[in-house]
């Protein structure tokens, strides 16, 4: 895990600036605005429709199947979407970024087909599931769980969780996650061997209303917290393989990836 500071993101968005269209959402499945309302973002647990194909889904079962060196677990079905889940050490994961439809995520360049790829992209507090205003304040005195819009029985994770998870993988634990396939491709740079079943893919990013470097860079929120502007996540660039630690805005749009609790 690599520390980057906030020159070296600005530089790569500078460098990108060629790839940038509107992140004015006109798919007609979330509003039009880049950041929702706290009335759209208070989603109780109630309100999150979900179901799990199976009670267990924990690294000592014995129903888990293993294939290639990678352990799945039970799939989980969530607004319609059906996702594998793997386990990873001691954690188990989605095996794909979050695609859970709510006001003020958007796909990348507002089509529906990215959506499908990389899933949406989710301000900080939509992720969450925290009214707006948590994006320019402190909000750690009314989280009471990391659950956010993540299928009960899931948490966006932590920084903790996180390195926990690059931590098992290991050296060059990018490469290990990223998919096979999907990338973008880079001289001297290895594609993706998936070794887990993580299969990150690169959704790029919406950064102050347009959108970034799809397939050449992946943003993933984390739950922790750092002021009242910016909150922690991860980073995977096609280019290098390493999984990158930063903190920046929570206005920033990323992708979400759900653990189990």
């Amino acid at each position: 895990m690599t520390f980057i500071n906030r020159y070296t993101l600005s530089l790569v968005a500078m460098l990108c600036i060629s790839l940038f269209s509107s992140c004015t959402n006109n798919d007609n499945e979330t509003s039009s605005s880049s950041y929702p309302s706290s009335s759209s973002n208070d989603v109780s647990s109630s309100s999150i429709q979900f179901a799990i194909s199976s009670s267990s889904s924990n690294p000592s079962s014995s129903s888990n199947l293993i294939q290639s060196g990678i352990i799945y677990g039970d799939s989980v079905t969530y607004q319609g979407e059906i996702y594998q889940t793997v386990v990873i050490g001691n954690q188990t994961w989605l095996d794909r970024n979050l695609n859970y439809v709510v006001e003020g995520s958007v796909c990348y360049n507002n089509d529906s087909i990215n959506c499908d790829k990389y899933g949406r992209l989710y301000d900080w507090s939509t992720a969450m599931a925290l009214p707006d205003s948590c994006n320019s304040s402190t909000c750690f005195e009314i989280i009471t769980t990391y659950q956010g819009i993540c299928p009960d029985g899931w948490h966006i994770p932590n920084d903790a969780e996180w390195t926990e998870l690059t931590n098992f993988v290991g050296a060059n634990a990018g490469t290990k996650l990223k998919a096979k396939n999907g990338w973008s491709s880079y001289s001297g740079v290895p594609f993706g061997t998936d070794d887990y079943g993580f299969s990150a893919l690169p959704g790029g990013i919406c950064n102050d209303g347009y959108f970034i470097a799809v397939g050449g860079y992946g943003y993933w929120w984390s739950a922790s917290e750092d002021d009242s502007y910016l909150a922690d996540f991860r980073l995977m660039y096609h280019s290098l393989e390493d999984v990158y630690y930063y903190n920046d805005y929570k206005s920033l749009l990323f992708s979400v990836r759900c653990v189990k609790d």
